[in-house]
């Protein structure tokens, strides 16, 4: 009798470890640069943060090789070389505010960063198996619903720039929201798994398009509801616009069926149409959109426009670190960090970073083509595809190929609260990768006459 077994692939833990120090070393590079171009010398913090940098992602490789050896060996790279150009850019817009490296908003960065780094880590330890999620479900989505309505709340709830997607407690501010994605996809992959079968089949045929029965749009319908509360009450396009995609873009993935694309998207048409004729501040971010330097949308706000002028600035190949003017946009350090990159590193380095985004995504549908099991595949292509929207919801904003929404570049912009979730959402994808990369257990002729045994046995 022949042995049945699969084919073990290489777990690439070296090949890791050598993309790694190449990120850090580009990271590295950067800064020295910026710090040449902004003061003349060579930072003096370059070896002490450049270790500490190197040691925090080699702690993170070394995890893997513990506790999930076949993940895939591309993503933290990837992830470290996004990050640490970020901080790169919020310390040369700390210099150009004259803050100094103690005090500055990259300091903050950094300490986020390790921050994150260490929750990664510890949901790698924790969750040994993706599988184990699928039962909270329910309760992953009851979390989700309450990060939502957090800020909602009159004592710990508080608006940032017109949006109410902040909590405050003490002297820290953090964004529920930006964790609730990571909630609402478990629930979404768990539901989805249960219910795709009365989802993809029910149905009658319409113009070539098999439409869902009545009863069966109350979960897209659900929704939609739910994504226009988020915008009416929090104020939040671009949580909104994310949540709604991702659903819709899950359903699909479970179903396939185009014709839960084509309601989702009418939906979507229909809710900001709505939106516009009803709400002042979706009219304001239309108006810059349509007119960005019209006397009427400069009065009303000149970001998008001073960012567009910084990009057109640094033409194809930029002005160089530290040697353009990105500080003169508002918030250049987290909303509009990518026309930050884009007047310094040029059209070419932006395109670059952009293709790390399509690297990580890439990725990530491959772990969800490769894994075996229904719930991880949806919770893996979900997670991709969230990250996705959420750089196409970003960068086309700041191009006027979309309204502004306000949702910050993953892994490059200020903030805390997205490199919490950012980095928890690759260590679940990591996690996820490991157990599809895994090889089967090897069935030998002993193993097989050992059941058949068992199976006579059996009353």
């Amino acid at each position: 009798m022949s042995v049945v077994s699969s084919v073990t692939p290489r777990k690439g833990r070296n090949v890791e470890l050598a993309l790694l120090v190449g990120a850090v070393a580009i990271v590295l590079l950067a800064y020295v640069d910026m710090g040449l171009a902004t003061t003349g010398t060579v930072p003096p913090s370059l070896v002490g943060l450049g270790v500490g940098y190197l040691a925090v992602s080699i702690a993170f490789h070394l995890v893997l090789r513990w506790r999930a050896s076949y993940a895939d060996p591309l993503m933290l790279p990837i992830v470290t070389l996004l990050n640490g150009l970020g901080l790169v850019m919020i310390h040369r817009l700390d210099i150009a505010e004259g803050d100094s490296i103690t005090e500055g908003t990259a300091l903050r960065q950094l300490m986020w960063s390790a921050l994150a780094v260490a929750i990664a880590v510890g949901v790698l330890v924790a969750v040994r198996d993706h599988r184990i999620l699928r039962r909270y479900t329910y309760l992953a989505g009851a979390i989700g619903l309450l990060l939502l309505l957090l800020p909602l709340f009159p004592v710990i709830g508080t608006s940032v720039n017109g949006s109410r997607i902040w909590i405050r407690l003490g002297g820290f501010s953090f964004q529920p929201g930006e964790v609730a994605k990571l909630s609402l996809a478990v629930f979404f992959a768990g539901y989805l798994v249960q219910t795709r079968d009365a989802l993809s089949v029910a149905g009658r045929k319409v113009l070539g398009l098999t439409l869902p029965r009545a009863r069966d749009l109350g979960p897209i319908l659900l929704a939609w509801v739910a994504s226009l509360a988020v915008l009416v009450f929090e104020r939040d396009l671009g949580s909104s616009l994310l949540f709604f995609g991702l659903f819709v873009a899950m359903l699909y993935v479970a179903t396939e069926r185009v014709s839960w694309i084509a309601i989702g998207l009418s939906l979507l048409l229909a809710g900001a149409y709505v939106a516009h004729l009803v709400f002042g501040h979706v009219q304001r971010r239309v108006l810059l959109w349509l007119d960005t330097f019209s006397p009427e949308a400069l009065e009303t706000s000149d970001q998008l426009a001073r960012g567009l002028m910084g990009m057109a600035s640094g033409g194809m190949f930029g002005t160089g670190l530290g040697r353009g003017r990105p500080d003169l946009t508002y918030f250049a350090e987290s909303d509009f960090i990518v026309p930050s990159f884009g007047e310094e590193i040029g059209l070419i380095g932006l395109f670059a970073i952009l293709v790390l985004y399509a690297l990580l995504v890439e990725r990530g549908l491959r772990t969800a083509l490769g894994t075996r099991d229904g719930f991880g595949k949806l919770l893996a292509a979900g997670l991709s595809f969230s990250v996705a929207l959420q750089c196409f919801v970003v960068v086309g904003g700041v191009t006027r190929v979309i309204p502004l929404t306000g949702l910050t570049m993953p892994f490059l912009s200020s903030g805390g609260s997205s490199l919490l979730a950012n980095w928890a959402l690759v260590a679940v994808l990591l996690r996820i990768s490991d157990h599809a990369r895994r090889p089967l257990p090897e069935v030998g002729p002993s193993a097989v006459a050992e059941a058949r045994t068992e199976v006579v046995r059996l009353p």
